[in-house]
């Protein structure tokens, strides 16, 4: 058999941090989570054998601390010049195993990289939520609570809708942020964050960033209110709910940077979350490969493997390809993330790098979710049985396809670079 690690990438981008993680992160996947992924759907509410694999993954291992500066305890990954391709292979491993942890450890990353990444850092506020993650014995988990019930993936859509639609209101009493709103569905919600990421408006209605605002909330706060996590179609190891903010006070510095600034910062975020979701795609699909391995190598067709039927040859063939292809695809999204700093390179708030890592997006959702399928049909009655996995990926990348403004957010933000549409 072939090993997964023969599928393409480019060998110039990989981190170094790659090179001396990826085996240890592999053996502690296959060892405490792949024998018991096929049980977390029934645990979606409890998280009885998910929560001590959180621990073992994010405390015991360290993932949790990896963003933070040395010296806080960290392992300064934020501070490296790879910290894309460096979360790349995070996602990949872990959306090999399962990508509902691979979400929820990802998205742990997501509201503090607003503060970590140059030229958007805030030392006090790294400084200030640092103990929480490098001292802890346990998963600590942050959420950026961004969708609304009005506005979907709205806030998302910056650059047609500069966060007009956002409802959720922080206003300036003194030293204190007054926050109040309502958010649905951000991963590690559900009563598991202890640390929100809040965007917000100062002055509802209004398109200008300056107006945008990105708080921190800690969720224990008084007035902040989690409902239970929702039974979704996959992804049970991801916990999503609702978040209400009734009145909810913090420091006025817990603001990220300030207005204009906060926009800009936030805008990265969403370059990250399609890089990343990329890594969840292509590690879903190498372990694709290696089920679909052995099922048409193990099972026959007038006495040879299925696999030398020239119609499934056909059929495999072109799944083979579409994970090399979108393998090399997502290494590239990672680089041009990468390259924020670089004088070759353009900032990740650029229409040009937005667009660019959304086309990959698509075109790595699209393929996944087809593979997935057409897997499914070469196993026929076994496509939809549990003990091959295949269903189970299946559910959980069509749910990556669909989140973050599914398809529709990445054609327009296409067209709207490539094409110079104003009205998108």
């Amino acid at each position: 058999m072939k090993h997964i690690d023969e599928f393409s990438r480019p060998e110039e981008y990989i981190s170094p941090f790659d090179r001396h993680f990826r085996r240890l992160l592999r053996k502690h996947l296959e060892e405490w989570v792949m024998p018991e992924r096929r049980n977390y759907d029934e645990d979606w509410k409890d998280h009885r054998l998910i929560e001590p694999a959180f621990d073992r993954l994010m405390a015991e291992l360290g993932l949790q601390k990896s963003l933070f500066p040395l010296k806080h305890g960290g392992w300064g990954l934020a501070d490296s010049d790879y910290v894309f391709r460096g979360g790349y292979m995070l996602c990949e491993e872990l959306g090999r195993a399962d990508t509902g942890m691979a979400v929820a450890l990802a998205v742990t990353f997501w509201p503090l990289l607003v503060i970590m990444v140059e030229p958007y850092k805030n030392e006090r506020l790294i400084a200030e939520f640092a103990p929480m993650f490098c001292t802890a014995d346990k998963a600590v988990f942050a959420a950026n609570a961004m969708t609304e019930p009005q506005g979907g993936a709205d806030i998302e859509n910056l650059g047609l809708l500069g966060g007009r639609t956002i409802r959720t209101t922080a206003r300036l009493d003194g030293d204190e942020w007054v926050i109040n709103g309502h958010k649905l569905w951000p991963t590690n919600s559900g009563g598991v964050s202890k640390l929100f990421g809040v965007p917000c408006t100062t002055k509802p209605g209004s398109s200008d960033p300056r107006d945008f605002a990105f708080i921190y909330v800690p969720a224990d706060l008084p007035g902040v209110t989690q409902g239970g996590a929702y039974e979704k179609a996959g992804m049970a190891a991801d916990k999503n709910g609702d978040i209400w903010f009734e009145d909810v006070r913090v420091p006025s510095w817990y603001r990220a940077h300030g207005p204009g600034r906060d926009a800009e910062a936030f805008y990265q975020l969403i370059s990250f979350g399609q890089v990343m979701s990329c890594a969840f795609l292509t590690g879903a699909m190498m372990n694709l490969y290696e089920r679909l391995y052995e099922f048409v190598s193990t099972r026959t067709y007038n006495n040879a493997p299925i696999k030398e039927n020239d119609a499934v040859a056909g059929i495999i063939g072109r799944i083979a390809g579409d994970i090399d292809i979108c393998r090399i695809l997502g290494y590239e999204a990672a680089m041009i993330g990468d390259r924020r700093n670089k004088p070759y390179g353009k900032p990740l708030i650029s229409e040009d790098v937005v667009g660019r890592i959304r086309n990959i997006k698509d075109f790595v959702s699209d393929r996944a979710v087809e593979n997935f399928g057409k897997a499914m049909d070469v196993l026929g009655l076994f496509g939809a049985d549990r003990d091959w996995d295949i269903e189970k990926h299946w559910r959980d990348v069509k749910i990556v396809q669909l989140w973050m403004g599914g398809k529709q957010l990445c054609q327009m933000e296409a067209a709207r670079y490539f094409f110079n549409c104003e009205t998108l």
